[in-house]
């Protein structure tokens, strides 16, 4: 997986009111922390981040964090850890950076793709994606970009769990290996009420002007 750099630029200011401030000139407010790193306060232009969020997805994202600070330059790998958004308008509203070590696996959730038609879906069958992410352990470069599931041979009723599955590279599952990840739903077959069929067969028999007892009796 590629290491995308992304400039930042070290934050002296807290609070909602310096926040909001810096949203307004286009800056976002961001902190990178990690379990040997003290949190070091940041900005990061929008603009730069819309550029890298069109790489893939924020989750699976590794960066390579620019720091200026004093007249030096520093770089740090780090992931997007949380990535705060306005529930209205959907402008950023902070950013939460993880620091990695590049030699030590991490946890990350990777989207699971689905290829081909199944069997079972041109007989009528529904493909049903029961999980559409799955929590994997790699290194960051081993970081897969999708999981990708062939579901040709599928028929109605298959299912693939996540022990079905391979991977490449150094890179392992977490969780329950018996999960369901993709499976092929049997369509319902509506049938009538036998009580529907009753009921007509009675509003019939009332627009006749006579019941099958009356019938009988004459």
């Amino acid at each position: 997986m590629e290491l995308i750099e992304l400039k930042t630029n070290i934050r002296t200011t807290v609070g909602n009111g310096p926040a909001r401030r810096l949203r307004q000139t286009g800056q976002i407010p961001a902190v990178l922390y990690g379990p040997k790193t003290e949190s070091v306060l940041l900005s990061i232009n929008k603009n730069d981040l819309d550029l890298v969020l069109k790489k893939g997805r924020s989750g699976q994202i590794i960066l390579n964090l620019v720091i200026q600070k004093n007249g030096e330059t520093h770089t740090r790998p780090a992931m997007i850890k949380e990535l705060q958004v306005h529930p209205v308008s959907r402008n950023y509203l902070h950013i939460d950076f993880y620091e990695i070590d590049m030699d030590r696996k991490i946890t990350v959730g990777v989207q699971v793709v689905t290829t081909g038609t199944s069997v079972g879906v041109e007989r009528g069958g529904i493909l049903q994606i029961i999980r559409r992410e799955l929590e994997v352990q790699c290194l960051p470069f081993e970081v897969p970009e999708s999981i990708e599931i062939d579901v040709t041979d599928l028929d109605m009723g298959d299912s693939i769990h996540v022990e079905d599955i391979s991977l490449d590279g150094d890179v392992e599952f977490l969780g329950d290996r018996n999960l369901t990840v993709v499976t092929i739903l049997t369509p319902k077959i509506e049938e009538e009420p036998e009580e529907e069929e009753e009921a007509e067969a009675e509003d019939a028999e009332k627009e006749d002007g006579e019941t099958p007892e009356a019938a009988s009796e004459e």
